[in-house]
């Protein structure tokens, strides 16, 4: 059975329009259903104030970075700094939707670094906090965690492996991910990270298994709490749709399908259309095949019910990393690409294979929705930039769901957690990570691509999204540069644009 929430108008272009959740049930394979509640209710709160000042940690985070980044060693203040003008550049976008009123009381502190030695392995960096508030004030213990992180990532960064364990010793026993205040569930989380990057400098290269299952139920939970994944999914599904206006042979590649929640309303959409519906073969790859045929079988059943030609091929590897052969492509089709970044796995390969292999194949369209947390350079720039970014993320999730909702946990556990410790952790010391692509506009040129706009009704899907939530919920949208970027407040966390080869057109 096959649960499915969108709305279908016609009028200057088609669009799908989202309802509060677009899902799959999977009664027979074991795949969990969220829950039916309304998930966007916002709790009540017994104390307004504390709650909104402890789902501010984003804003602590960016203050005391700032004075951190003016005592890190000089060879790695340019990549600080190119990084914060990035950032700058990135959140300089107006929200759409109202932002609450509210103004949080925010501690004063004073920052005061010992100088680094010439010897880096014995220095230290020691902040201490001045507030306004008690000892036994929530904020003044938070922000000592955050605190006391940062200077545990100073310590990892130079290669003070003791001291850093030393201060992992003390988070991990007084840090934990089920208290109500934002700031020390998340560094509950990225202590267990660097207490795995500390393992593996000892130790070596320690990778933990994947249950694809798992992650992927989790992952709907999210798609049902956050307008994150439907806004990747429904501003795809409108440019892809734009892009293959009257054609009758399409072939979609999704490059990480999971549960295929994004495609049963573009199926429907496609089956209403007035010349009738086109020819549809789909290849999904992922890196479980049970669970491709199982997608595939749900999907299939879907397009049917719907009287659409429909075939599914799954290919259990990483796209980047296939011959073009095994995409099997028919003379005569249109070709959608569909790319979801994230930072559970690596679900690719290689970028630059990725795009080689993009390239050859000519596509119509490519949809491209990025988180905008970039996993390459030193340990320090991916802790400083990925504490930025779940932070906000970890705010947006607490400004509406209490502290112990199960979803919210799952998601923070299950998700957000993996997330935090791929990038931190995978791979020990030797990882310097592979940049991520910042400016995609030259990449993609190298390979013919050229940029496809956001239309006007990818962004009026977007705000259709955003709609279902309280407009004192904080999420932005913009149009920048022809891409599309939803955030917390004025911080960006996914970015959706779309890429034709120049050969398609």
């Amino acid at each position: 059975m096959t649960k499915v929430g969108f709305e279908v108008f016609h009028g200057n272009g088609n669009m799908i329009r989202p309802h509060m959740h677009e899902s799959w049930d999977y009664p027979n394979v074991g795949f969990s259903a969220p829950t039916s509640s309304n998930p966007f209710t916002k709790p009540a709160i017994d104390s307004h104030d504390v709650n909104l000042a402890q789902n501010d940690v984003s804003d602590w985070v960016e203050q005391i970075t700032k004075h951190l980044v003016d005592d890190i060693p000089e060879s790695s203040t340019d990549n600080f700094e190119a990084n914060n003008q990035t950032r700058e550049n990135r959140d300089n976008f107006a929200p759409s939707i109202s932002a609450s009123n509210f103004n949080p009381r925010k501690p004063t502190w004073i920052t005061q670094f010992d100088p680094f030695s010439n010897d880096l392995q014995s220095s230290n960096v020691e902040l201490q906090i001045q507030t306004n508030t008690s000892e036994n004030n929530p904020i003044n213990h938070d922000l000592y965690l955050i605190t006391l992180l940062m200077e545990c990532a100073v310590a990892i960064s130079v290669e003070n492996l003791s001291e850093a364990h030393r201060m992992l010793l003390e988070l991990t026993q007084v840090a934990s991910p089920y208290k109500p205040s934002c700031a020390e569930r998340i560094v509950a989380y990225f202590a267990k990270a660097m207490a795995s990057r500390v393992i593996n400098s000892w130790i070596g290269i320690c990778s933990p298994l994947i249950d694809h299952r798992s992650l992927h139920s989790a992952f709907q939970v999210f798609n049902n709490i956050s307008p994150f994944i439907k806004f990747a999914h429904f501003t795809s599904n409108q440019a892809i749709l734009e892009a293959l206006h009257r054609r009758d042979n399409v072939h979609i590649i999704d490059l990480d399908i999971m549960q295929g929640l994004q495609w049963p309303a573009f199926f429907h959409i496609l089956a209403t259309r007035m010349e009738g519906p086109p020819h549809v073969r789909m290849t999904g790859m992922g890196a479980s095949m049970e669970l491709l045929i199982e997608t595939g079988k749900q999907l299939s059943n879907f397009a049917k019910r719907l009287g659409m030609s429909f075939k599914f091929h799954p290919i259990a590897r990483k796209f980047g990393e296939i011959d073009a052969s095994m995409v099997q492509v028919r003379p005569g089709e249109t070709i959608a690409v569909h790319w979801l970044q994230h930072s559970l796995y690596d679900a690719t390969g290689p970028d630059w294979k990725t795009l080689r292999l993009l390239e050859e194949l000519g596509p119509r369209i490519v949809t491209l929705v990025e988180q905008d947390v970039s996993h390459g350079g030193s340990f320090l720039d991916r802790f400083v930039g990925s504490l930025h970014y779940y932070s906000t993320l970890f705010d947006s999730l607490g400004a509406y769901l209490p502290s112990e909702d199960p979803s919210r946990h799952r998601v923070e556990h299950d998700l957000l957690s993996r997330e935090i410790n791929n990038i931190l952790a995978i791979g020990g010391p030797a990882r310097s990570g592979e940049d991520k692509f910042r400016e995609w506009r030259s990449q993609f040129a190298r390979h013919r691509f050229v940029q496809i706009p956001m239309s006007p009704n990818s962004m009026a899907q977007a705000q259709l999204i955003l709609n279902m939530f309280s407009p004192a919920h904080g999420y932005s949208l913009a149009q920048v540069d022809g891409t599309l970027r939803l955030g917390w407040k004025e911080t960006s966390l996914y970015t959706a644009s779309a890429w034709t080869c120049s050969s398609s057109l």
